[in-house]
């Protein structure tokens, strides 16, 4: 039996970028299923380079 990979990104985090991003609203009234295919790769990309920020803050420390 195949398990569903547990999603990296926590539900808020995606909350939040999508509302940082401008697509908040679909997501809203319509579902994750109803975002662009180019919004979900913004989305991404923007979790990515905070990932990075976070991981050159830590290593400063």
């Amino acid at each position: 039996m195949l398990s569903r990979k547990r999603g990296i990104m926590s539900e808020q985090l995606k909350l939040e970028l999508a509302k940082e991003l401008g697509f908040y609203d679909t997501v809203k009234n319509e579902g994750w299923g109803a975002i662009r295919t180019k919004d979900a790769g913004n989305m991404v990309r923007r979790a990515i380079e905070l990932a990075e920020q976070q991981l050159v803050n830590n290593q400063k420390r």
